[in-house]
């Protein structure tokens, strides 16, 4: 089954993405992560992409479609994935839908994570990230026993560019402005389901298993 987790940076995307991915088996695909690994291997592309977004802004769709299609033509990608981050154009989401149909696949549902603007701004703003492992943890959420030091391996932690205030306003802009119309080019698919991610995180989770139960059920 392939799924898409749609919401504005910071509506908790990619934690509901690595529980769909575990309770499907199949893997996380999350664009922003494939973005960092060509950032830190440091070569001309990730510098590019770098100045991108770090500036808040949007990486242009032929340098997102090329790196997707080679993370979907690995071996644990064939039976299904969950899309985290991508697609966030409807450019992105006409290929992904041309990519999968070659493939005699389809998607299988896209849940919409809705969070308020405000309290995306706090939640990203106290984030933190580990250098070595990529953990992450949050000020007021999730602080780390050891200020500055990952609990898991002890790595030090940093926070993003990209999760500055500032920027974060422009990537919410940013958002609303290009990925916002792809809500409506799914709910005319008949595919899109909204879910309140301003709730406990683990009643987000039970809404989003649930329409994903619903979309297997109505599937067969």
């Amino acid at each position: 089954m392939f799924v898409v987790l749609l919401g504005p940076p910071g509506a908790g995307k990619g934690t509901q993405a690595d529980l769909v991915s575990a309770r499907l088996g199949v893997p996380k695909i999350s664009t922003g992560d494939l973005f960092r690994e060509e950032i830190a291997r440091a070569t001309p592309l990730g510098d590019q992409l770098a100045s991108v977004i770090n500036g808040g802004r949007l990486v242009p769709d032929d340098i997102t479609l090329r790196i997707l299609r080679a993370r979907l033509g690995k071996a644990d990608a064939v039976d299904g994935a969950v899309f985290d981050g991508f697609p966030r154009t409807i450019h992105q989401a006409r290929e992904l839908d041309r990519l999968l149909a070659k493939r005699g696949q389809h998607l299988g549902r896209v849940i919409d994570v809705v969070v308020p603007t405000e309290e995306i701004v706090q939640r990203v703003a106290g984030r933190w990230i580990c250098q070595r492992c990529h953990a992450s943890y949050h000020d007021a959420f999730a602080p780390p026993r050891v200020a500055g030091s990952c609990d898991k391996c002890g790595g030090k932690l940093f926070r993003r560019p990209d999760d500055e205030p500032s920027a974060i306003r422009t990537r919410l802009r940013v958002y609303a402005e290009q990925t916002a119309p792809l809500i409506d080019y799914y709910q005319r698919s008949g595919l899109l389901v909204t879910v309140d991610g301003a709730v406990a995180k683990d009643a987000v989770t039970a809404a989003v298993l649930g329409a994903l139960d619903n979309s297997t059920r109505t599937a067969s």
